[in-house]
């Protein structure tokens, strides 16, 4: 249902965000690139994932 809703040029989140259940499908709507970058980011600043373990950016 995700990739119909990208493909009709909706998005995977409301106005609350994108949420941990759809976590996964990100790359649906961002693409690989979009992800990657975020998770690099977060590896730079916390590279032991200390900080807000298991959330949206995790170690995949």
């Amino acid at each position: 249902m995700f990739d119909v809703a990208v493909k009709l040029g909706g998005t995977l989140s409301g106005k609350h965000g994108i949420g941990m259940a759809k976590a996964k499908y990100l790359d649906l709507e961002f693409g690989q690139a979009g992800v990657d970058v975020p998770r690099r980011i977060k590896e730079a600043l916390d590279p032991k994932y200390r900080l807000n373990p298991g959330k949206i950016v995790g170690r995949d």
